[in-house]
């Protein structure tokens, strides 16, 4: 992986939510306004970036911050919190941060982004939200 504009912490997850909000803003003319809804926008284009095949490596920090983005939706309309995982949580989700939701769960937005664009729209960040906090898809 590249160099990262920030340490990998949980306090860092907004920033990474925000410079991607940036890029996105400034490259494609969209604007994400961390609501429920942008999270299907973020999925268009994670599945855009896909639909190009580069390798996973050259789009990583493009995806972290996707991931980070959805994290930040998490903690704005689920209230949720940004953790760092402990070691087993990081061996298991295999990245060092991401969301507690108030029931305790833990939740790893971050994957859920390399996901999205490793294995399709199957792994959406829109479906993690529905898995954190709604019972009938319908309801968003």
């Amino acid at each position: 992986m590249t160099s990262l504009k920030y340490p990998l912490v949980a306090a860092n997850g907004p920033r990474f939510a925000a410079d991607i909000v940036s890029v996105v803003r400034e490259g494609a003319r969209i604007r994400l306004d961390y609501s429920v809804r942008s999270l299907a926008v973020v999925d268009r284009l994670i599945q855009g970036i896909r639909s190009e095949a580069p390798p996973v490596e050259a789009v990583t920090e493009t995806l972290l911050g996707f991931g980070a983005y959805a994290g930040e939706v998490l903690v704005r309309h689920a209230d949720a919190s940004w953790v760092d995982f402990d070691e087993t949580q990081r061996e298991w989700f295999g990245h060092p941060f991401g969301v507690r939701t108030p029931d305790g769960r833990a939740w790893n937005p971050l994957g859920r982004a390399v996901r999205c664009f490793e294995n399709g729209i199957d792994d959406s960040v829109q479906l993690l939200y529905v898995a954190v906090v709604v019972a009938d898809p319908r309801d968003i």
